[in-house]
């Protein structure tokens, strides 16, 4: 037992001497200081660790690194010294670890298969590099076979083979016809994991001999063809005639129609498999089957659903793809074919293994000497890998000891260092699936501290701007930093600055008093620098008159102004622009030193001028629209647009040429300044008018330059002032020859759909740019920084073609030339274009987050290699959320919140955080495909702030000399409430404050009793919540201790203590209508007080209305409120000590228009009346002419009598208005309703109601607050008919009916 107890101790005292461990010192990227200390040696290039090379090219295993004094390099081979002297084929580069193996000249690449590794050493240490397994590209042909031509009837099932050479590394497998076409594939037919061709069932169309199967080799850049397969379908028909053929007719024959199949699945074969996958790459499940109709497959995931935003289905839904797998996808995955007829199932279990990945990767240390350090080295994987160290490439446990070293597993600690303890650490996590390998030098320095910066730099700011003063600084101890202001000034402290931890001083808001001399003050045990830096606030630059909207007449004159104000000593330069653009090159616009003024203004004026003022510093700016208006005509003048052009004529035509003369119209007072020309193109776009050219209004005659295969037509248009003419007649046509293009297609682009193809596209010419018939386009590419052919291929007129196969997110040189039947354009130029992106593979490292302050945090991560992005890189991603209050220990919904930075921007702040919470966020890169994965979880806490108000505070149990106060803790905290104050103060009658009193309170404290206070005292009371940083807002209430009323009998001495009685108004309920309210209320007290009541527009500043209640009643009608409108009020009794009721709200009812209509001015009501009559009339003459024929007319007459009597309430003994006969007013005035603000009446639990004073009666009160209504115990049932009253319901019934 004791030895478990040591054992446990030890491990306690190892955890508290990791935490207390000195972090290590950053080393400054600072050119000149970088070239002074000293460094182990640090791998910066080295060649992948499976490494598939060119059996053509020569080998370059590349080995580059860092270190001072420069590193030299030695290398070993299949894990024995490599002797690059002895062979004459290999080569060190100067100053560099790179080797190049040369091939071209005689050497062979199988000679030089194996596993390399370069060491790079200096006198501080050596650093290898991973194990580079150099293995040459193969690409083998295809054995010769000879192929059967497959037979085969309609709707069976059907594999085409492909079985490529195995070549390194696997090629590409397509299936394309003799015509290099691509053969289409569809849910029936389609191409497997493996390159077959599988028919899920054949059709007649599927008869073919050229399907050929084609493998390239993409190290090589080579293309090997499968001989073609020819397939034959026999349909039924066709088998129908061959069989009627070579029968009589008196034979029976004739082929079974084609038969439906259920589905099977062709591949995989059985009902189970096994599939094993590493985690982080891509999981490929395949299930492709045959069956007629064509089976549709369906995937799921047993006992769980198919990851998110990481499943893709292609090839029709038989390949399922999921990206980025993890442990987590382990399991079974299902494939279900299913058709009419049935279906079939596979289910492949899959099982995700991992190979090592960092979880800590070690990190270099720059220690001083006697400090201590830790290199941590945390891999995860599956199987877990196993972890081993070496010392300058030798394994630690055989290295020479070092006493300050220590490994424990995983861990290297280093306690009290010496120069002598630098090296460098390599670190080795390996399991069956690959390893991992990591340098991690530690550099033991003593250097006295220096400062970077200039001396005397000079910093100029803008006023109420932030100022950052830099003091960029190195030392080893790390040393600790100090600003002063002025030469002889204090130490700087306090809110108004922020000390970043780089040694920069930032002055969040400067003011002019800011300038002025700063020192930074770098000291450590080996020494003390300091720096000095200039800092100077400048005035902000402003425009005190800024240019104005103008209105002016065609050629006025105009002025904007724009007078500035500005630091005297900046130098202030003012620009105009036009329509955010730079002034028309005319001399009517005039310059001047705050001016800018328009001479003789035109129609082309009219726009939008901005004035801007930039100083070296600031800029700002301010604009102004001018409307140029037509000035008055001149009666005696009429200015009209000209007459259009005639007479149009061709001559002079040449190959490429022609020249158009014409005679112009009348210019109509306004002389014709311009002619422009147009062209029809009647051969490739007729009735298109295009433009051709413009020409001066003095000349009539122009050379136009053509294009070949044209037929042209030509139009003139006249333009002076005043507008445009119409065109003119169009000219006769002139067809021009063909010729090869002069142009390329423009606007070339090559932008990837998909991860494995380019999408080259391009702006195809126009018709007239052809130059001749038959326009083709010539399509070329090759991937760029790789010594390979343009492939080509010729495609008819379109604008797009789709490159397949090709690596994920390379670049590729592009160029697309146009041909017609002539001939070729000339040769275009190359444009660079990339094919397509995938998602990025790995996340962002570092992670690391600076509180600032308790809202706000700056997080910094290190980028991602760029090859891993896949992709444009567009951006990060920093997701944040909550965790929990560390003040309340409790968890709330995780709500997400995400920045986005773009660019390839290395930190981010993240505002509007809560204080003293802890959160988490992690970080992940953006391409154009999307977000990659996300960075582990990093945990973060802001610190404690002011809090929030208490959330109430009530003031109960009046005496004569005491309150009780109780209140509620702060809503938000915001840290570890140290206490709370109460401060208090009596008020007097004329509202005068007397003497503040102040109480801290302990924070565990909810209520408390104030004793010893003055009696029939109104007190006001201030209440707040600390914490550690400081008070937050005060919540403030008032009260009264109760009056020594004269009238109360004090107790006798020695008699038992009696309850004083005090004043009390309680229950103010409303029952409000449109214009009118009543009021009522409780009251506990003594006899004889004389109440009022007190309202008001709630909301309003303005003083209370007062009105005084008559009697002692305990209710009272307001009279003359405004409809739809929310009031205040509240009850008081005269002559106690202003004693008032707390504060009621209610809303008075909209104001409702008359619905009474006086029906016999209705019109459907006098066509009804004329209608009857009509009728009766018609019926009298009937009667009338049948007894003058002497027929009998038999006419029984049915009445029934029916009582309608009137219904009154009964009227009983019990002193009930029986008379009045609203039975609306019958209806029952709920128990303590009030009117809400939204006008509904709300069921109370009160049990203090006018209603319980009527023995449970229903009741209402009139207009004039009287009250009315049945004392019965029960009210009669009403009658569904009788003679109700029509007249409208009062409002207050109205109101109640809402109940």
């Amino acid at each position: 037992m004791m030895k478990k107890k040591r054992l446990s101790a030890s491990k306690a005292s190892l955890v508290l001497f990791l935490c207390q461990m000195i972090s290590a010192l950053d080393v400054p990227l600072d050119s000149k200081l970088l070239e002074e200390l000293s460094q182990p040696p640090t791998i910066t290039q080295q060649s992948p660790k499976d490494y598939i090379v060119d059996p053509r090219e020569n080998i370059v295993i590349q080995c580059e690194a860092k270190g001072k004094p420069p590193p030299s390099f030695s290398w070993t081979r299949n894990g024995t010294h490599f002797d690059i002297d002895k062979d004459a084929q290999v080569t060190m580069k100067p100053n560099s670890g790179t080797l190049v193996i040369n091939i071209m000249n005689g050497g062979k690449a199988e000679a030089y298969e194996g596993i390399y590794q370069c060491t790079a050493r200096n006198e501080r240490g050596a650093a290898i590099s991973n194990n580079i397994v150099i293995r040459p590209s193969r690409s083998p042909l295809w054995t010769k076979e000879k192929l059967e031509p497959h037979q085969v009837r309609e709707g069976d099932s059907l594999v085409l083979h492909c079985r490529p050479p195995v070549g390194l590394p696997p090629p590409i497998i397509f299936w394309m016809d003799n015509a290099f076409q691509r053969l289409p594939q569809s849910e029936r037919v389609s191409q497997g994991l493996n390159g077959d061709l599988y028919f899920s069932n054949v059709q007649p169309e599927d008869t073919r001999e050229d399907y050929i199967c084609y493998a390239r080799f993409n190290h090589t850049q080579t293309i090997q063809q499968k001989q073609p397969i020819s397939v034959k379908v026999f349909s039924m028909d066709s088998l129908n005639d061959t069989i009627a053929a070579n029968l009589s007719d008196t034979d029976i024959y004739g082929a079974k129609p084609v038969t439906e199949k259920q589905p099977i699945l062709l591949t995989p074969t059985g009902s189970t498999s096994t599939k094993v996958e590493l985690r982080g790459s891509v999981l490929l499940l395949e299930c492709i089957a045959a069956g007629l109709p064509t089976p549709g497959i369906h995937w799921i995931k047993e006992g769980g659903e198919l990851p998110a935003n990481r499943t893709f289905f292609e090839n029709f839904k038989k390949t399922l793809k999921i990206i980025d797998v993890s442990e987590a996808d382990s399991g079974n995955y299902k494939c279900i074919a299913r058709n009419i007829l049935g279906s079939a199932y596979h289910v492949i279990s899959v099982t995700v293994k991992a190979a090592p990945y960092w979880i800590t990767a070690p990190r270099n240390l720059v220690l001083s000497p006697g400090e201590d350090g830790t290199l941590i080295c945390r891999a995860n994987g599956n199987p877990k890998p196993n972890i081993s160290w070496l010392a300058n490439g030798v394994p630690i446990a055989i290295a020479p000891e070092d006493p300050s070293r220590k490994v424990d597993g995983d861990t290297i600690i280093f306690s009290h260092v010496q120069e002598r303890s630098s090296a460098v650490y390599q670190c080795n996590a390996s399991n069956e699936y690959g390893y991992l390998l990591a340098n991690a030098f530690v550099n033991v320095l003593a250097e006295p501290p220096r400062i970077l910066t200039p001396v005397n730099k000079l910093y100029q700011v803008i006023a109420d701007s932030p100022a950052l003063l830099d003091c960029a600084y190195f030392g080893s101890p790390k040393p600790e930093i100090e600003w002063f202001k002025g030469v002889k000034g204090s130490i700087l402290r306090g809110n108004e600055y922020v000390f970043h931890d780089n040694g920069t001083l930032e002055i969040p808001v400067a003011q002019k008093d800011s300038t002025g001399t700063y020192t930074c003050v770098a000291r450590n045990e080996l020494g003390k620098i300091q720096n000095e830096v200039q800092l100077e606030v400048k005035d902000p630059t402003m425009i005190i008159k800024q240019p104005e909207y103008k209105v002016i007449q065609r050629y006025g004159q105009v002025s904007f102004e724009c007078i500035i104000k500005h630091d005297s000593t900046l130098l202030a330069t003012v620009t105009w622009l036009k329509d955010n653009d730079e002034l028309p090159d005319d001399e009517r616009f005039l310059v001047g030193k705050d001016n800018l003024t328009i001479m003789n203004v035109t129609d082309k004026d009219d726009g939008t001028y901005t004035c801007i003022v930039n100083t070296t510093l600031d800029s700002v700016s301010a604009s102004a629209v001018l409307t140029v208006v037509a000035a008055p005509p001149t009666p005696a003048i009429i200015y009209a647009r000209p007459n259009p052009p005639f007479d149009l004529e061709l001559t002079g035509q040449l190959e490429r040429s022609v020249e158009l003369s014409w005679i112009p119209g009348d210019e109509n007072n306004s002389p014709i300044t311009s002619f422009v020309i147009e062209y029809e193109d009647g051969l490739h776009e007729p009735g298109v008018w295009h433009y051709q050219t413009e020409v001066p209004g003095t000349q009539t005659t122009v050379q136009l330059k053509l294009s070949p295969y044209v037929n042209y037509s030509f139009r003139v248009i006249a333009v002076n002032e005043i507008g445009r003419s119409q065109p003119s007649e169009p000219s006769e046509q002139y067809l021009t020859k063909s010729a090869n293009p002069d142009e390329n297609p423009s606007n070339v682009q090559g932008i990837g759909s998909e991860p494995d193809n380019l999408v080259i596209t391009w702006e195809p010419l126009k018709g007239f740019q052809s130059n001749g018939p038959g326009l083709q386009y010539k399509v070329s590419w090759r991937q760029k920084d790789v010594d390979d052919e343009w492939t080509s291929v010729i495609v008819a007129n379109v604008s797009k073609y789709i490159v397949s196969g090709t690596p994920t997110f390379v670049p590729y040189e592009i160029k697309v030339q146009a041909l017609n039947d002539l001939g070729y354009a000339p040769e275009p130029s190359e444009v660079i274009g990339h094919s397509g992106e995938d998602l990025p593979m790995v996340a962002p490292g570092n992670v690391q987050v600076h509180v600032i302050n308790s809202t706000l945090a700056k997080v910094h991560w290190d980028p991602v290699p760029l090859k891993t992005v896949r992709g444009h890189l567009q951006g990060y991603k920093v997701y944040y959320w909550k965790v929990q209050s560390l003040s309340r220990r409790s968890r709330r919904h995780v709500e997400k919140k995400i920045l986005t930075f773009r660019g390839n921007k290395t930190f981010g702040m993240l505002p509007g955080l809560e204080p003293y919470s802890s959160y988490k966020l992690n970080v992940r890169v953006v391409n154009g495909k999307g977000e990659g994965p996300a960075s582990p979880d990093k945990v973060f806490k802001t610190p404690e702030g002011v809090p929030s108000s208490p959330s109430f505070l009530k003031i109960t149990n009046p005496t004569l000399d005491s309150l009780t106060l109780e209140w509620g803790s702060p809503t938000h905290p915001n840290g570890v409430l140290t206490s709370y104050v109460l401060k208090f103060q009596p008020i007097n009658n004329t509202h005068e404050l007397g003497p503040l009193v102040e109480i801290r309170i302990p924070a565990n404290e909810s209520s408390l009793i104030l004793k010893n206070l003055n009696y029939s005292t109104r007190y006001k009371f201030y209440f707040n919540a600390q914490t550690s940083v400081g008070s937050g807002s005060q919540i403030t209430e008032e009260a009264v201790t109760i009056m020594d009323e004269a009238g109360i009998l004090r107790p006798a001495v020695g008699a038992g203590k009696v309850q004083p009685l005090y004043p009390r108004i309680r229950n103010v309920t409303t029952a409000a209508a449109e214009t009118y309210a009543n009021i009522s209320w409780e009251y506990e007290g003594p006899d004889h007080a004389n109440f009022y009541v007190e309202y008001g527009v709630a909301g309003s500043k303005e003083d209370w209305k007062k009105e005084i209640v008559n009697g002692s009643r305990s209710f009272f009608v307001l009279k003359g409120l405004t409809p739809g409108t929310a009031y205040k009020v509240r009850v008081g009794a005269e002559g106690l000590s202003g004693f008032r009721s707390s504060e009621d709200v209610f809303e008075t009812g909209p104001a409702m228009a008359s619905r009474q209509v006086d029906i016999a001015t209705q019109g459907w009501f006098i066509g009804l009346m004329c209608a009857v009559a009509l009728l009766i009339l018609i019926l009298l003459i009937v009667c009338f002419i049948r007894r003058n024929k002497g027929g009998k007319y038999p006419v029984k007459e049915k009445e029934d009598a029916h009582a309608d009597p009137e219904i009154q309430p009964m009227k009983e003994d019990d002193g009930t208005f029986g008379e009045y006969s609203d039975a609306e007013d019958h209806k029952p005035l709920k128990k303590g309703s009030r009117t809400p603000s939204d006008r509904t009446v709300k069921k109370e639990d009160s049990d203090d109601s006018l209603v319980d004073y009527g023995e449970g009666v229903n009741g209402q009160f009139n207009e004039d607050g009287s009250f009315i209504g049945q004392y019965s115990g029960k009210k009669e049932k009403e009658p569904a008919e009788g003679n109700e009253s029509s007249e409208a319901p009062s409002p207050v019934n109205a109101m109640n009916s809402f109940v």
